[in-house]
């Protein structure tokens, strides 16, 4: 790997030929693979746009110009040109390089970009106020993986579009989100494709009839006549960029030439390029949904290791054999099919099924209508991207009581992703959304429970909260009940709910050990919280340890403290543990829990100095 062993800087990349570039491109795909294959992550969309990225480097000096991506999982080959070749290997561990473009991590990177369809938004204020300032610089978005299926995408483009500021957004079309794209934008772009022979003209028309002012004026006039009239639609051009495509994404000569010319242009540009996801591994070639986001593999086979069960493939056998007996339940899902685990929803009911896209808030919306007409909507949507539709939540589901079920997946620590993808905030949002009721499942058992008792039990908005794991030593079920004791005692209470239950079991055993009798409520239910169950172990005991995997606002244990004060209940000690303000950096879901103070070796010992402090040890 000479070549990319020798760049250090984007600087570097303006000194090669383009055969050198190709051969960078090569060695770049090879060292993708055999790290990512080690450590895990985005491969497939990285892969495809290798060409595109060496391109922009070649062209725009991020340093200073700015860069935004759309999603940020595509901008591996970013980080590798930008002076993090030699720390990659550290990539989505622990105080390691972030999955995600990260501007503490590097000047290089203009925003955090997690989350999808928000790029063109970023990059105008970045040039209205690149323009204001009167700043010397260039605003280039790079959308890509489905985003332009995102509502907040066109209302970034309408206004972007109308400003007339001089930015470029670049079309990373690959035909794929995570899964295969859908919908009238996807269709839209597909007639685009078709065109590249369209874009060579106009290429040529304008660097040789522009030279004959009152002669190109003249032609402008009758092609846009014949455009308007006789053309298929172009949404970018109605909207006001100037649209240059298609462009042959691996071809960087190509590339560079529209860059070049999209930024000569000084206006709202789009600039579209055809790009192949998983491009140069065959693996990733022939399944870039199964290449996507990997977990470490084997580089030279492809094969990847068999997965234990999780919630999501719980849930979503259980949803099947719901919608077997019952056909008013629909499925509904934001671009994450397989992600969420309805996969096989989705080939057995197929007209009951619907993939919207990249479209949080819409599919909120959308639910409530279902549910409008008695039918029984299950939207499956991870817990950072719900964030997206709280207005509807509000708006369209909960003023009318509308009966919509909220399958909530990647609740609580996710892990590798990072701050954008860590469920920190599900609790918080959704205890504040009027008539919510939220269960908190700790096993494969209560999940299928508890998707009944939402489904049928349940009179308007209802979550079921789960995480991304599969389930732990707990495998068992205590009912329905808002909240249960799982375990006696009398020196001090462990209250939590979910996943962490098993920590709670294990401290409990090693206090025990001690000489400690702790008693452990467990939530199946966090809204409404049963206060009156929850209060009775606690002026027993006179000593709380609540903890979770969510922030800290609006969580369990403020509740139940306010409800103490509230109702006059002392208590000799108290500690509530949780993710402080959710912003949680990336790392294993283990490490996390240790840093956070949630495993069981960190809550004995928690336990153990409250009862110091009440005076009981």
């Amino acid at each position: 790997m000479n070549l990319l062993d020798s760049i250090d800087s984007p600087e570097a990349l303006r000194e090669l030929s383009i055969g050198q570039l190709y051969s960078l491109c090569g060695e770049i795909r090879e060292f993708l693979i055999e790290n990512v294959a080690k450590t895990g992550g985005h491969l497939a969309a990285n892969l495809g746009a290798v060409e595109l990225t060496v391109a922009l480097h070649r062209v725009y000096d991020t340093s200073r110009d700015r860069l935004v991506f759309d999603v940020g999982h595509q901008c591996y080959v970013h980080k590798l040109l930008t002076g993090r070749r030699e720390a990659f290997h550290t990539l989505r561990k622990l105080d390691g390089v972030s999955g995600f473009p990260k501007p503490l991590e590097s000047v290089h990177d203009a925003s955090i970009a997690g989350h999808a369809s928000n790029a063109v938004s970023v990059a105008l204020g970045l040039a209205r106020s690149r323009t204001l300032q009167g700043a010397d610089i260039d605003i280039v978005a790079l959308v890509g993986d489905g985003a332009l299926t995102g509502g907040l995408a066109f209302e970034g483009l309408a206004d972007a579009g109308a400003s007339g500021e001089p930015m470029v957004v670049v079309l990373n079309d690959n035909g794929m989100s995570i899964d295969k794209s859908v919908g009238g934008v996807s269709n839209m772009l597909a007639r685009l494709r078709v065109r590249p022979a369209y874009f060579r003209f106009k290429r040529w028309y304008r660097r040789s009839i522009g030279k004959i002012p009152p002669l190109y004026r003249l032609t402008h006039a009758i092609k846009e006549w014949f455009k308007r009239h006789l053309l298929p639609d172009n949404q970018f051009a109605e909207l006001g960029f100037e649209y240059l495509g298609t462009v042959d994404g691996h071809d960087i000569a190509a590339l560079e030439a529209v860059l070049l010319w999209a930024r000569e242009l000084n206006r709202p540009v789009v600039v579209h390029a055809l790009t192949q996801k998983g491009r140069g591994y065959s693996f990733a070639e022939q399944q870039p949904e199964a290449f996507h986001a990997v977990g470490a593999f084997d580089a030279e086979t492809g094969l990847q290791p068999e997965e234990k069960r999780s919630f999501s493939d719980e849930f979503g056998a259980a949803l099947v054999e719901l919608a077997e007996r019952d056909p008013k339940i629909t499925a509904i899902t934001a671009a994450m099919c397989a992600g969420t685990g309805l996969t096989d929803f989705a080939e057995r009911f197929p007209e009951r099924f619907f993939d919207a896209g990249i479209t949080e808030g819409h599919c909120v919306a959308m639910a409530a209508g279902m549910a409008t007409r008695g039918l029984l909507p299950v939207f499956a949507v991870y817990s950072t991207f719900l964030q997206r539709g709280y207005d509807m939540l509000i708006h369209d589901v909960a003023l009318s009581k509308r009966h919509v079920v909220f399958a909530v997946d990647r609740a609580g620590l996710v892990g590798a992703d990072g701050e954008t993808h860590q469920g920190s905030f599900d609790v918080s949002y959704l205890r504040s959304v009027p008539y919510m009721a939220v269960f908190a499942p700790s096993s494969f058992l209560e999940l299928r429970e508890q998707l009944v008792a939402a489904l049928y039990r349940i009179d308007g908005p209802v979550a079921v909260r789960y995480p991304r794991s599969g389930e732990g030593a707990y495998t068992g079920s205590m009912g329905l009940a808002p909240a249960v004791r799982l375990r006696e005692g009398s020196d001090l209470t462990l209250l939590t709910y979910g996943i962490l239950i098993n920590e709670a079991i294990a401290a409990a055993q090693e206090l025990e050990r001690s000489g400690v009798s702790a008693e452990i409520i467990k939530l199946n239910l966090i809204n409404p919280l049963d206060f009156d169950s929850i209060l009775a172990s606690v002026a027993k005991t006179g000593v709380l340890l609540a903890f979770e995997d969510a922030c800290e606002t609006s969580g369990i244990g403020e509740a139940v403290l306010a409800e103490c004060v509230r109702r006059g209940i002392s208590l000799r000690a108290v500690s509530t543990l949780n993710l402080g303000n959710g912003v949680v950096r990336q790392g294993t879901v283990e490490q996390l829990k240790a840093l956070y103070g949630l495993d069981a070796y960190s809550l004995t010992a928690q336990a153990l100095k409250l009862l110091e402090r009440a005076g009981e040890r």
